[in-house]
């Protein structure tokens, strides 16, 4: 699934007890769920909450590299070695 960005500013009220509810149109667009974990980082005076996916959802993603057959035996071959040491 390719995300892309929404294109409009939304501002929002802190609930009385400081939640934050995005609107639905923004749960939809990132398939956020009820009871789903976030994450939230406070970066200078900017708050950035992203989603937090699961082991599952990111071991299911195909792979950003790619490592040839040759590469990937020298590799092993070598943490192999750091590990007997």
């Amino acid at each position: 699934m390719k995300m892309t960005t929404i294109e409009k500013t939304i501002i929002l009220k802190i609930g009385t007890k400081g939640e934050i509810f995005p609107p639905k149109e923004v749960r939809e667009k990132l398939g956020l769920l009820k009871n789903q974990p976030i994450i939230m980082t406070v970066h200078g005076d900017q708050l950035i909450i992203r989603k937090l996916h699961s082991t599952e959802s990111l071991l299911n993603q195909p792979a950003k590299v790619t490592i040839s057959q040759h590469a990937w035996k020298q590799l092993r071959h070598e943490l192999n070695e750091e590990l007997e040491k």
